[in-house]
């Protein structure tokens, strides 16, 4: 399932730590190997995806979203 959502992109601390977005909804997404220009903290960004309800992840913090595009 493909959407766009618009948030703020943040680590968190699990494990090694993993990368998250967190929508202007309040609701958190895994990303799943963001591109590396994505991973850093930002205030403002648009990211659209496909959500992978195929795999699973350690930090178990939301749906997992792997990125096909995003904008700053």
């Amino acid at each position: 399932m493909s959407i766009t959502v618009t948030g703020k992109v943040e680590k968190s601390g699990f494990g090694v730590g993993v990368w998250a977005l967190i929508t202007d909804m309040g609701t958190t997404y895994e990303l799943y190997n963001p591109p590396a220009q994505l991973k850093k903290t930002q205030s403002k960004v648009t990211v659209t995806g496909n959500i992978r309800e195929d795999i699973m992840t350690i930090a178990m913090i939301g749906p997992v979203l792997e990125v096909t595009d995003f904008q700053t």
